[in-house]
This record gives C-alpha cells, structure tokens and sequence, in this order.
C-alpha cells in the first residue's frame, strides 16, 4: 500500500465525489453511520455540503489523492462541554479496511482534540462491528449499551456501545 496522508479538509468542494462515493461504499457495505443502503449520489453529496461547521473538524485519508477515509470531530460548544469532543462518521473504505487507516484518523481527531484543550472524547458504535476492537485498542472505555438504537438495512433494531477516553 502507498502512503496514507491524513489531511483537514476546510471545505469539501475538491472533494465532494470522492467523499461521497466513500460514503455510499461504506454505507452499501453495511456500516452504520447513520444511513441506510442503498445510498444515493445526491444525499451523499447533501449530507457532505451541510457537514462543515466551526465545531466540526473534518479528517480525510488520502492514498494517491484517492479518499478512502474520513473521521469527524465535533467539538462541544455548550459551556458545561467545552472540555468535550464527539468522535464521528469513522469511515474506511471497503477496499482498503484492515490497513491502519482507522487508527491514523482516529489519531489525528485525538491529537486535534487534545490542541483544542478538550480531555474527554465520547463516540458509540454498533456492537459487534469491528471498530469495538479498534476504539478498545486506542484506550477508549465502554461506559454503556443501549438496545434497539440503530436500525439496520434488513429492519432489525441493533444495539449500540457508548466508549469515552479521558486523558490531560
């Protein structure tokens, strides 16, 4: 494999195929993140145009200028949150999952987190995904599970994992 770049992205206009195209992949391979399959082209491209915001860090991994990652950081703005950051939508493409990519993004929304004085970082994913494995190996701690969160493709109602790390 080539070298993986992380890379902030400020706006998401040079990218908007790639990270749409990353986002229907991931979605129709069955990640939940918020969507169901099949995904189409202009909710992708919806959701992407409307995702950046002041609170809203946008990573991107790139191979050969080809996105095949991306992980969100939303910092808290309430004023009992300042302290706090959300780890959301980590997404590696289909074709590219098992190579560290994961772990890099999640790295670079720690190390953002960490410049932006937060010391507590909460995310949750669906359990038995693979990323339960990934987030307990980056030290996060499950604080908690939640039945019937998420729906899936098929209709059934899957159980969601609350993680926190705390760190100063």
């Amino acid at each position: 494999m080539t070298t993986v770049e992380i890379q902030e992205l400020k706006v998401v206009d040079d990218y908007i195929d790639s990270l749409s195209q990353l986002l229907i992949e991931t979605v129709n391979d069955g990640a939940s993140i918020g969507f169901l399959p099949p995904l189409k082209q202009a909710e992708a491209e919806q959701y992407w145009n409307n995702t950046l915001k002041p609170e809203v860090v946008l990573f991107a991994a790139l191979i050969n200028n080809e996105t095949v990652g991306s992980i969100q950081l939303y910092l808290d703005t309430k004023k009992n949150g300042t302290h706090r950051a959300e780890i959301g939508k980590l997404m590696t493409h289909p074709k590219f999952r098992r190579k560290g990519i994961g772990r890099l993004l999640m790295e670079a929304a720690e190390n953002r987190a960490k410049k932006e004085n937060r010391s507590l970082l909460v995310l949750d994913t669906r359990e038995g995904d693979p990323s339960n494995y990934l987030y307990s190996s980056l030290g996060f701690i499950e604080a908690g599970r939640i039945p019937y969160y998420a729906k899936s493709a098929n209709g059934d109602l899957d159980t969601t994992v609350f993680y926190y790390k705390f760190f100063k």
